[in-house]
């Protein structure tokens, strides 16, 4: 018997750390596109977080400010970083945006990008960029304990390696029962595929090969039927970086352009860690596609540009229409 596949989702992140590379931070403009999105028919809306080592303006604030401005696109971070935050002080601050974007909120949460500016961003904050993987799943179990400590029966204490806490049903309970979905911000290495299996809702990555990527999708599946989770368990997503444009000579210039701008580093450098396209809208769907066909059914989209609004309509009127046929597939 034939099983539907979930409907494809594709989102779009807001532009942040944009704002922050051109120095031309304000809200409004990201209000703005968060509208746009909603109006073009994109399912989900982004932003991403640092302090130092990548600045823009706090995702959370950004969030609760977009979902006041928006009714039914999802909202989310791709991704969090918990580390940066006490972890009571996160779990009071996501319950209450629950409630400001009505559950529409999905966290997605990274250990820290591994290079030098994000250790200095831990020092910063004091806290340890040593055993980081371990302590986000040990925040995301505090959290998890937090939410859900106003259920019958459930557990108001938490006691960990790295924090404890009492009186956690103290907290404001979220909107969303046993709180907002959490997915993982990672790669395909064994240790990552196994802690998605086992701890998280979903798994974001921004693997460089449709093929490397289903592989891994098909790997979680089988380490959550492992783990006594459905097959299922897990929300497979994907984070993208395209630029589109007809000339594919011209959309390459642009997105490198904005990848040494970014992360200080080319895009031939990157492009053997994170997924990147270029090309027309038509092209883009194309290379989308090939994730799409390996499992990926929610896809978040960074524009490689600096300016990425005017790709935003592009985008929806010829990229999303293709994409979505070819899923039905």
């Amino acid at each position: 018997m034939h099983t539907p596949r979930t409907p494809l989702s594709v989102g779009v992140l807001l532009p942040t750390r944009e704002q922050a590379i051109t120095g031309d931070f304000a809200a409004n403009p990201l209000l703005d596109f968060a509208r746009r999105a909603e109006e073009l028919g994109f399912d989900s809306l982004w932003t991403g977080d640092s302090l130092i080592a990548r600045p823009r303006l706090d995702p959370l604030v950004v969030l609760a400010a977009a979902g006041a401005a928006t009714d039914r696109i999802t909202l989310g971070t791709a991704a969090l970083t918990p580390a940066l935050r006490h972890p009571l002080i996160g779990a009071n601050m996501l319950s209450a945006l629950d409630h400001v974007c009505g559950s529409r909120l999905v966290l997605g949460l990274g250990s820290g990008f591994p290079v030098p500016e994000t250790e200095e961003e831990f020092a910063a904050v004091g806290a340890s960029f040593a055993g980081r993987a371990g302590r986000l799943d040990e925040i995301v179990r505090l959290w998890r304990t937090a939410w859900r400590s106003h259920e019958a029966g459930a557990e108001s204490d938490f006691a960990g390696r790295h924090w404890q806490a009492e009186g956690l049903d103290r907290l404001p309970r979220p909107l969303t029962p046993g709180g907002p979905p959490l997915w993982l911000a990672g790669s395909d290495t064994p240790r990552v595929l196994a802690r998605v299996a086992r701890h998280y809702d979903g798994w974001l990555p921004f693997l460089p090969s449709a093929e490397s990527y289903g592989h891994a999708r098909r790997r979680i599946a089988e380490l959550a039927v492992a783990e006594g989770r459905p097959a299922d368990a897990v929300t497979p997503g994907l984070y993208a970086t395209l630029t589109v444009d007809d000339n594919a000579d011209a959309a390459k210039k642009e997105l490198e352009h904005y990848i040494e701008h970014y992360y200080g580093r080319t895009l031939q450098a990157m492009s053997t860690i994170q997924a990147y396209g270029w090309g027309s809208a038509e092209e883009c769907a194309e290379w989308l596609a090939g994730y799409v066909r390996e499992g990926a059914r929610h896809i978040v989209i960074r524009i490689g540009s600096l300016d990425p609004a005017p790709q935003l309509a592009q985008i929806a009127e010829r990229l999303l229409p293709a994409l979505r046929e070819a899923s039905a597939d």
